[in-house]
């Protein structure tokens, strides 16, 4: 029986999902699923949804929850993260406090201000999971699903010897919408994708053997409603030749180009009509929504009927593939060991990745074209100075990070950085390492 582990099944629609997913392959239909989470309610309402799922599909599964993380983690075969560290009490001074300084964020979980402080209050706990996994299921593949992606896999992979990569829907989402665009099935696509988490670009993007970038260039520029759909991401593709994945509301937030003025955020990151515009905290008043609705959604999914669709999710195939079934490829993040030759050595990368019984194998795909790689070399950089001083204990690097993050330094001097910085780590005092205290 494999063991399937989630450490923050309190997250119950990712959750129910990614059961919903696995137990659909015959490799995993009789697995243990092991839920934990600090939140005894919601572990209660994941345990219960996933039981009904085990029982609408007729599966021979058995689903256990618990608070204690050495027990779920004991015997694992696989370890699925979802966590958030600090409740949305917490994360909105990451947003609140840049405000104030004229640093307008739309998400602000994986780059920038908000992402760095978020990786210090995250990469703590995440690393003691995965020292924990050594000690209770050191050959255990862990599966993290948690933001900030690359800071949080670059650090498991420097601390611990974990076997880990990085999920994100942001590739294959992207790959969707532009064969949407270019009214092209999806089975009759293929491409090349690779850089880092939420920017890495298409570097060969094909329909039926040929290059579609010609088609997706004419959709952008004479359909309005394509271009209006992803304002920022089409911009940054019309001036640098491929396309980049993550919304237009996260990208805007990293660069330079669209956040550093009133206008400019009025003009490019208000009226886009994709899921993620653009308006200021966006996913923060989603995250503050769920927190006072939760309770209804789920009993609200209780009463419908269960749905065993699969959602063709990574993890599930991952599992399966690496259980003996049928090998599979994905975009993982990984330690760039000579994977994309003109990014950091051993930097966190997404590129695609090959999965077996033999585990997993990254695709070395070489160098980044020229008009991509110093916009994503920068990021790999701040974030390899991040993680470095999260590690150690550097408080004044973690501030000479955030100096470097284009947003940050499109819109303030080094001396208004540093007072947003110390504002932040006032307000963060009590969930960061004792080592960064005042």
């Amino acid at each position: 029986m494999t063991k399937i582990s989630f450490i923050g099944a309190g997250s119950f629609g990712f959750t129910r999902k990614l059961v919903r997913d696995l137990l659909s392959f015959p490799k995993l239909k009789d697995a243990e699923i092991a839920l934990m989470d600090l939140d005894s309610e919601r572990l209660e309402f994941a345990k219960r949804a996933c039981e009904r799922i085990v029982e609408a599909g007729g599966y021979p599964a058995k689903v256990t929850a618990t608070t204690d993380r050495a027990q779920v983690l004991e015997g694992a075969d696989f370890v699925v993260v979802t966590i958030l560290v600090g409740s949305t009490e917490v994360w909105r001074h990451d947003i609140e406090i840049p405000k104030k300084y004229g640093v307008d964020i739309n998400v602000g979980d994986t780059r920038g201000v908000a992402g760095i402080f978020r990786a210090l209050r995250t990469v703590p706990v995440l690393v003691d999971i995965a020292k924990d996994m050594e000690r209770y299921c050191p050959n255990a593949l862990m599966l993290n699903y948690t933001n900030p992606m690359a800071m949080l896999c670059r650090a498991i992979s420097k601390e611990t010897s974990i076997q880990a990569t990085g999920l994100c829907h942001s590739v294959q989402g992207t790959a969707e919408m532009l064969a949407g665009w270019i009214g092209a099935p999806m089975e009759e696509i293929t491409y090349t994708c690779a850089g880092i988490n939420h920017t890495a670009w298409y570097l060969d993007y094909r329909w039926k053997g040929e290059d579609a970038y010609p088609l997706i260039h004419k959709a952008i520029t004479e359909n309005k409603d394509v271009y209006n759909a992803e304002q920022v991401r089409n911009e940054m593709y019309l001036a640098l030749d491929h396309y980049v994945t993550e919304s237009s509301g996260h990208n805007s937030e990293y660069n330079w180009w669209f956040r550093k003025r009133p206008d400019l955020i009025e003009k490019y990151c208000t009226h886009g009509t994709n899921w993620n515009p653009g308006h200021h905290a966006y996913i923060l008043k989603e995250y503050q929504r769920r927190a006072t609705d939760w309770r209804n959604d789920i009993l609200q999914w209780f009463e419908e009927e269960v749905d065993l669709e699969p959602s063709h999710e990574y993890a599930a195939y991952i599992m399966n593939a690496m259980s003996g079934g049928e090998a599979f490829q994905f975009n993982g993040n990984v330690p760039n060991k000579n994977l994309i030759s003109n990014l950091p050595y051993d930097a966190c990368v997404e590129v695609p990745v090959w999965v077996s019984k033999k585990g997993l194998e990254p695709v070395a795909v070489g160098a980044l074209p020229k008009s991509v790689e110093p916009l994503t070399n920068l990021y790999s950089q701040i974030e390899e100075m991040a993680v470095e001083a999260i590690l150690t204990g550097n408080r004044k690097l973690i501030y000479q990070s955030v100096a470097y993050s284009p947003l940050s330094a499109a819109v303030l001097s080094l001396a208004e950085i540093k007072d947003m910085v110390d504002e932040l780590f006032a307000l963060n005092e009590d969930h960061l390492p004792a080592v960064f205290h005042a």
